[in-house]
C-alpha cells in the first residue's frame, strides 16, 4: 500500500492528530484533544492504534548542525530505466544516504546525505554508487547555504527485520 493510500484511509480526526504531531511530537494529548474538539482518551486511543498499525512512529531527530557542521549533499543519478527500482533499493541500504527519491526529469534518482567533508562524499560516489548495476552517471551538488532546512522532518525508515 502506498503512503497516499494509507493517508486516504485515515479519517479527518486521525489526519488532524498526525498533522499536530508532525508539527510538534511533544504536544500533549490534552492539547490535541482541545484543538480537535474530542476527549483526551480518544486521542490516546487513536495514537496507540496509529502506532500499532505502523502508520506513525516517534523518533528523536538530531539537528544536523550538531554533527560537526556537515554539508547537505545531493547526488543526481542517471540510470538505465530497467534498473531504477533495484538501484533505489540499493541506495536506500547505504547508511550515509538519508533520502532516496525516484524522479521523472533530469535524473532518474536523487540521493541525499549529510557529509562532513568532500572526500567522504567522493569515496561514496566513486567506490559504492558508480559501480552499482544500472548507474550511468552521477552528478553531485553540495549545499553552501541552507535558507530553510527543517531538522524536525525525520527520515522515513523501514521496519527492523525480524530475527
Amino acid at each position: 500500500m502506498t503512503a497516499r493510500a494509507d493517508w486516504a484511509r485515515l479519517d479527518k480526526l486521525d489526519q488532524g492528530i498526525v498533522e499536530k504531531l508532525a508539527r510538534d511530537a511533544r504536544i500533549s494529548n490534552r492539547a490535541i484533544a482541545a484543538e480537535l474538539g474530542v476527549t483526551e482518551g480518544t486521542i490516546r486511543t487513536r495514537i496507540k492504534r496509529l502506532q500499532n498499525e505502523g502508520l506513525i512512529q516517534f523518533t528523536v531527530v538530531t539537528d544536523f548542525r550538531m554533527a560537526g557542521s556537515p554539508n547537505l549533499c545531493m547526488m543526481g543519478i542517471d540510470a538505465d530505466p530497467s534498473h531504477v527500482c533495484d538501484l533505489a533499493r540499493s541506495l536506500s541500504d547505504i547508511p550515509e544516504i538519508t533520502c532516496v527519491v525516484v524522479l521523472l526529469g533530469r535524473y532518474s534518482l536523487l540521493a541525499m546525505g549529510l557529509f562532513t567533508n568532500i572526500e567522504q562524499l567522493n569515496d561514496l560516489v566513486t567506490e559504492r554508487i558508480r559501480p552499482l548495476p544500472g548507474v550511468q552517471r552521477v552528478e553531485t551538488s553540495v549545499s553552501v547555504h541552507n535558507l530553510k532546512y527543517e531538522a524536525g522532518i525525520a527520515k522515513i525508515t523501514r521496519e527492523p527485520e525480524a530475527d
